[in-house]
């Protein structure tokens, strides 16, 4: 038995003091005195934090399509306070997302790792035309058959597939495919009615919303208001880079705390000293929190999602609860796996990240274990 002893823990969108406690790798309604302590007396507790859209980190990519990568992103992960992460892909041949999808389905969780709890599929059903930092060379129009195959060699881990609704194809891939994934409507130049079909036909998510896609205009408005009204849920990246506080500030006043996610869509310079890293094979120059391609294009955050809740909260203006909410149950519902994961709730999965004053992580309970 582990007792976290009196920390002030977000539960029900609040922070209540309370202790938590702990057996085996679950969270239990109530405990003795008999095992093991930590005081927390001062610090937060809040679940372990859930990104459905990272590429990397610490020099690797989930794209090289190696368990050492793997194992070496999920590491750092934890050690940020991130115990569930879906690795996502880029716009590569079929034949590369294969043996990245293979990598990932036989993948075993180190202990001091974050769980691989699923596969966010970016590429490449998206539209040439908005690619940012994906390869044009690769991309290509919806394919079901080739989605089911990768979702076969993924072991059925893929739990995001994104495409561009106006792009031939895509809304028939909405209609065969929405039962079986969730689809993201992402790396698009779709109008409002073009994104609304996608939306009413079965398309649920936004790919990190304000990015690669038509901006608002109050007469072309394009996929936000489309997908404001269709009840879909936004990624939105908080690193304070790629989009304006005054805009995240929106965005979760549109949509609402029940609905947005933050994410990272970290690549492999986040950890890492400035200099030359690479994203879907082109060329990045990490600068600070600046992530670009050699022509100036944003290529993906160099920021964790820990980062990025905390930007969200200290310089961006949004409640502390509903930043880490939105890092927490509302990614985990996204992609399907609250029963497990996303909150302090009795019956969860023990991953307990511990925060001081400053929103530093000051202790990660990683699976029950005492990580950091």
């Amino acid at each position: 038995m582990l007792k976290i002893a009196g920390a002030k823990v977000f539960k029900n969108d609040e922070f209540v003091e309370d202790d938590i406690f702990i057996e085996g790798d679950r969270i239990v309604a109530t405990g003795d005195e008999m095992g093991e302590v930590i005081d927390a007396k001062g610090l937060l507790a809040i679940p372990g934090l859930v990104d459905v859209h990272s590429h990397g980190a610490v020099g690797h990519d989930f794209c090289d399509g190696t368990h050492e990568s793997i194992d070496a992103i999920t590491r750092y992960e934890a050690s940020r306070g991130v115990t569930a992460w879906c690795g996502t892909t880029m716009t590569f041949p079929e034949e590369k997302l294969a043996g990245i999808m293979e990598c990932a389905a036989e993948h075993v969780d180190a202990p001091d790792a974050a769980a691989l709890v699923g596969i966010n599929m970016e590429g490449p059903f998206i539209s040439p035309e908005k690619v940012g930092a994906q390869n044009p060379a690769y991309v290509q129009q919806c394919n079901a058959a080739m989605f089911c195959r990768l979702q076969n060699a993924s072991g059925g881990k893929i739990k995001l597939v994104d495409i561009a609704p106006e792009e031939p194809g895509a809304l028939e891939f909405v209609d065969e495919m929405h039962d079986a994934v969730r689809i993201s409507v992402a790396h698009t130049c779709a109008n409002y009615d073009q994104a609304a079909e996608a939306f009413r036909r079965g398309a649920k998510h936004v790919t990190h919303l304000y990015n690669a896609m038509p901006g608002l205009h109050h007469r072309k408005p394009g996929v936000i208001p489309a997908a404001l009204e269709a009840g879909a849920t936004p990624e939105i990246i908080a690193d304070g880079v790629h989009i304006h506080p005054a805009m995240v500030r929106l965005a979760f006043s549109m949509f609402g705390a029940e609905r947005m996610i933050l994410i990272s869509d970290s690549m492999e310079a986040t950890g890492m000293p400035d200099g030359e890293y690479s994203l879907g094979g082109q060329a990045v120059t990490k600068n600070g929190s600046h992530a670009t391609l050699h022509d100036g294009t944003l290529a993906g955050s160099a920021t964790d999602l820990m980062g990025c809740m905390k930007v969200a909260a200290t310089e961006m203006g949004l409640p502390l609860e509903v930043a880490v909410r939105a890092a927490t149950e509302n990614p985990a519902r996204a992609i399907g796996v609250f029963d497990e994961r996303g909150s302090l709730d009795a019956g969860k999965v023990a991953d307990v990240v511990l925060l001081n004053a400053d929103l530093n992580v000051a202790g990660v309970i990683l699976r029950g274990k005492r990580i950091r």
